[in-house]
């Protein structure tokens, strides 16, 4: 009898996390799984009963341990390093190899700094395929060699040096940099150090927003301006000559997005002196 126990305690615990998994949300589901599993068991064969319920003591007692745990950075970046150096970079040699002599990525994308819109993740770049530039509300600021040379850094070397055909901003949902903006008092007053007088950047698309979609409330209005930031940037991106040269001679191509992670949404559109949207799953 202990040994068919046994079994089935193995089976009901022999589930592991996968790889971002939440660890406590695991331990929460392996318990429940267990239990319900000795339950099983229990209905099947009564005398078991004193066993399985020390069992159980014990294996709640193991799991509640492992949830308690602090977050430990350096072993989560451990962990995760020796995940993809054995599931990606020694299972694709050839892909490391040919990035280790060079990159040609064929896009530059501006994105936001928020952790839950990383754009490798939710447009499967792979590695060398895009050429990544993250700040608070994915913003691209106007042509300014001094102001915004980190950007213009960025710009540069992707149009001019690694030979881009697409730029991409893409905005998203519930974007805490649009809240701010949108929040900022209309004589223009700041209450951080950097945050307000970075989003000003797309101080016009709030007008914009306040003009034609005053009537919504609060947050329908941030959505809006969410895609209408995007435009702005889009706009932004024209007053660097080089990349004005390349949409010009049709060498380049600016396009925006927006990612609602809420309704799990993609929108895309181009700019062509014109906005053309396009909806994507």
């Amino acid at each position: 009898m202990a040994g068919k126990f046994k079994e089935c305690l193995m089976l009901c615990c022999s589930r592991k996390p996968l790889q971002g998994e939440d660890h406590s949300n695991m331990a929460k589901d392996s318990y429940e799984d267990a239990i319900a599993g000795l339950k099983k068991l229990l209905s099947e064969k009564g005398e078991l009963e004193v066993f399985a319920a020390a069992k159980i003591n014990q294996l709640t007692a193991e799991l509640e341990a492992t949830a308690d745990k602090p977050f430990n950075p350096v072993e989560k970046i451990k962990t995760g390093f020796a995940h993809f150096k054995k599931e990606k970079f020694e299972k694709n040699p050839a892909l490391y190899g040919e990035l280790a002599k060079g990159q040609s990525p064929k896009f530059l994308v501006f994105a936001c700094s928020d952790s839950r819109v990383c754009p490798s993740h939710i447009l499967d770049f792979q590695p060398g395929e895009a050429f990544i530039v993250r700040n608070i509300a994915n913003m691209v600021p106007p042509y300014d060699q001094t102001k915004y040379s980190g950007v213009g850094a960025a710009i540069e070397y992707a149009v001019l040096h690694l030979k881009v055909e697409n730029i991409v901003v893409i905005g998203h949902s519930c974007c805490g940099g649009i809240k701010g903006l949108m929040s900022i008092p209309d004589d223009g007053t700041t209450a951080s150090d950097f945050i307000e007088n970075w989003v000003k950047i797309c101080l016009p698309a709030k007008a914009k927003v306040k003009a034609e979609c005053g009537g919504l409330d609060f947050t329908e209005q941030c959505t809006n301006l969410e895609k209408e930031a995007v435009n702005i940037s889009l706009g932004n991106l024209l007053t660097y000559p080089f990349v004005k040269e390349g949409a010009a001679k049709k060498t380049l191509s600016l396009k925006g997005g927006h990612y609602d992670f809420v309704k799990g949404s993609f929108e895309l559109w181009s700019l062509d002196f014109g906005l053309s949207p396009s909806v994507f799953l």
